[in-house]
């Protein structure tokens, strides 16, 4: 328990759980898209269930360390480089993320809409289920994460729980939020993309600084938010102006 006492310790651990819900943000924003596709009443379950899936997969791989370990080394070559088993899970994992954003984007611009009592069933378990492969996924980068980041396995643990238990808290009103506003959802999706073209890359070990994703993500976020609260004010300006008025910058009426 000398640990408790380590201040190094605890700079490791704080940064760790912020590297952890860094990371986990496109974990939430996956499971926040997958969960708007259910009716109302079962989205907050499946919000949950995800996350809870995502726990437990990263607390299995922190308890099988040497297992993860042995993932990096070399199974066969391709072109004369070797893939890993690391590897092979970052290329299906990205080869998914890019065809699952892809189909969620064409669905959104046909306007999907509406599912049957049974359907609705089904839909929750396919629901689940492609959750539980991303987990994997977003898991394994998780937990090199903090491997590289402390040595305690206390440590990485407890991280991960809180790490875990803020994307809970924080997962509520994110979903709300990207299924109140299309042109969020439009754009994470887009983001989605983004990752899955990045896992495809770290999986033939072109290493992309996932600095540079997060600043575009954020930059690109901050411009929309602008532009809804724009929208917004534009609305309650057309609102508030009396019926025969024109609007500024339109024609008055023939």
């Amino acid at each position: 328990m000398d640990w408790v006492a380590d201040p190094g310790i605890w700079i490791g651990f704080l940064t760790l759980v912020a590297l952890e819900i860094v990371l986990g943000i496109d974990n939430i924003v996956f499971i926040s898209i997958l969960s708007g596709k259910l009716p109302p009443e079962q989205r907050d379950r499946a919000r949950k269930l995800g996350l809870a899936l995502a726990l437990i997969t990263r607390l299995a791989l922190l308890l099988a360390l040497s297992w993860v370990v042995r993932l990096t080394d070399p199974l066969f070559d391709v072109f004369g480089h070797g893939i890993s088993g690391r590897d092979l899970i970052l290329l299906f994992g990205g080869l998914f993320l890019l065809g699952k954003s892809a189909y969620e984007i064409s669905d959104s611009l046909e306007g999907g809409h509406g599912e049957s009592g049974g359907r609705a069933a089904a839909s929750f378990v396919s629901v689940i289920v492609q959750i539980m492969l991303l987990d994997i996924v977003f898991s394994l980068d998780s937990v090199i994460t903090a491997v590289g980041m402390v040595d305690e396995i206390g440590v990485m643990i407890a991280a991960v729980i809180v790490a875990v238990a803020v994307m809970l808290v924080a997962s509520g009103p994110i979903s709300r939020f990207v299924e109140s506003h299309p042109s969020i959802k439009m754009l994470a999706l887009s983001f989605l993309v983004l990752i899955g073209v990045m896992l495809i890359a770290e999986g033939f070990d072109q290493h992309i600084p996932k600095g540079y994703i997060y600043f575009a993500m954020a930059f690109s976020l901050g411009v929309e938010l602008l532009n809804i609260r724009m929208r917004r004010r534009s609305r309650a300006a057309a609102e508030a102006a009396p019926s025969g008025e024109a609007e500024p910058g339109t024609a008055p009426p023939a």
